[in-house]
Formats: structure tokens, sequence, C-alpha cells
């Protein structure tokens, strides 16, 4: 039995088993993923306040290691199911149940795939979602970006430290990148743009050899060699485990307030699976306090 569940040990759920764990509550957070979330595969952060320039693996640590150092429990287990028990619920995962008086869910979103035949078959053998993890792989190599938002554009600017060429393909005429990213990859000599035009289709027997790339304008279709394809075009939700509990939206978000409360007395949501309009690394940790703060005002009532 704990204060609370959190599910998921990216920013948000970390942020508020700190939260949590400093003010004297057992906390129990789940993790079926990396510990740290989506900020692990980012090569720099640079935007969040107080720290000029940090790696993301190197944030994601720190702020791991600060909720352990409190009491908090992180432990390696995919959450199946929550059952509302009233002013108890139940927490499901692949190792057993746990119950707790609320439940915070920070679940995240996951890649989105271009859903291109064969690009399932061909990960980890020349598609890849993360520059970070596996940009050194292909280290004098020729590759090519999918995406035009910030995770693209700095994927670029990181793979041409190591890769002999990179394509940024972007299926837009602009980019709704940053302008100081884009500045960046427009100084490297080795960076070639590819606008109006996306990825169709993937050759290769056993790994990736080549990608053909279609104009969205003039339909011209032209093969690119390129032994690795980094897909950087957005996220989706992964919520479809609470359907049942009836806190999503259209959309696959969690529907929940500033506070996190949804919906259900004692369920809450923080950080990018939350419906809300920015997805950033300060709002989720913002969204985990806040969710944490409002838990401990219900469980010192329920007390």
């Amino acid at each position: 039995m704990y204060d609370f569940i959190i599910i998921g040990a990216g920013c948000a759920g970390l942020s508020a088993a700190v939260y949590g764990a400093r003010a004297g509550k057992s906390v129990i957070v789940f993790e079926s993923g990396n510990v740290g979330g989506q900020i692990t595969s980012a090569h720099m952060v640079e935007n969040y306040p107080g720290i000029p320039s940090i790696s993301g693996m190197e944030f994601a640590d720190t702020l791991s290691n600060q909720a352990l150092s409190y009491g908090a429990e992180i432990r390696l287990e995919e959450v199946r199911k929550i059952q509302d028990c009233g002013s108890i619920k139940e927490v499901f995962t692949d190792e057993g149940s746990y119950r707790a008086y609320a439940v915070i869910i920070a679940t995240g979103l996951k890649y989105r795939t271009l859903g291109l035949e064969r690009e399932k078959e061909l990960t980890g053998y020349g598609v890849s979602y993360c520059a970070v993890c596996d940009g050194a792989f292909y280290k004098k190599n020729p590759v090519a970006v999918a995406g035009g938002g910030n995770t693209a554009l700095s994927d670029a600017v990181f793979l041409s430290d190591y890769c002999s060429k990179v394509y940024l393909i972007h299926r837009r005429d602009k980019f709704r990148a940053e302008k100081r990213l884009v500045d960046m990859a427009k100084a490297r000599k080795n960076i070639e743009f590819i606008m109006d035009s996306q990825v169709i289709k993937l050759n290769g027997e056993k790994a990736l050899e080549d990608i053909v790339v279609k104009n969205n304008k003039n339909s011209e279709e032209k093969h690119l060699g390129v032994k690795g394809l980094f897909i950087a075009v957005g996220y989706i939700p992964v919520n479809e485990i609470f359907e049942e509990v009836g806190i999503l939206d259209n959309n696959g978000y969690i529907n929940a307030d500033e506070t996190g409360k949804t919906c259900v007395p004692g369920i809450f949501a923080a950080g990018d699976c939350r419906s809300k309009s920015v997805r950033q690394l300060v709002t989720a940790a913002s969204d985990g306090i806040n969710a944490a703060l409002n838990v401990m005002g219900i469980h010192d009532t329920n007390h």
C-alpha cells in the first residue's frame, strides 16, 4: 500500500516523485522503458531555466537520483491496468498488483512512425528513432533524417559530426523548428535540405541500403543511398490501457486540468500524455509538481 503510484518515469513522473517523496509520502514509480523518458535521447538540453546546457541523459540521471535520494521507489515494470476501487486505486503490472490512495499517469508519448512497408522490420537495421542512441553506428556513412521540428533539426546537426552526409527531408517548404536550430543546420556543409518531400519506400535486404523520396509538388521520385534513416516526425500518446477508465479524449490524450485532475477522483495526469497545448520539458516538470501537490491534498483529506 502506497500513498500514491506514478506511472511513467519521465520528467513529469520523476518531478512528481521528488515532491511526493520529499514530503514524506510513500511513492512508487513504474517505468516500462527508459528511466528519464524521451529526454534521454536529446543530445543537448539548452532551454531548461537555470541550466544553460546539459545532455538529456545527464538531466534524466540527475532527476531520477534525486527522487531515489528522497526515498521514492522506481521499478521497471509495465503497467497493464488501473482499477478504481473508490478511495483506493489498484494498479496491475506484469509483475503483480499494487494499491494506493491516488495514481498519477505520466506515460508521455511514443515515436510516431512513417507507416511504411518494412519500417518495423528494418528498425534496428538502418531505421532508427533516436539519433543520439544510434548515430555513432553510422560514422563516415551517409544518412537521412525525416522531419521538420526541433528534434529533426537537432538530430541532423548531431549526425553531421559523425556522418559523411546528412539528408534532411521535410514534407513542407518551411521548418517548424526554432530559428537557431535551422541556422545551425544551414551552417553545416554536409547537411543537404530536401524540402516539400517525403520518404515513400525503404529498400534493402537485411539492412537499409536505399530510400525513395517523393517531391510533393511535382511527384518526382529519387533514390538516396543511405545506411541510416532517422525518423523524427512527432509523437503519439500511449494511453490505450486507460481507455476503460473513461479519461481519454478523442485523440487518445488524457483529459485533465492544470491541477492534473481527471474526471475520476484520485486519478491524475501529468506531462505530455495530458491534453494540453504546450509540451516542453519545463511544462512536464510543472505538471508533475502540480499533480503531486494536489494528490497530497486529497490523500491528507482521506487520511
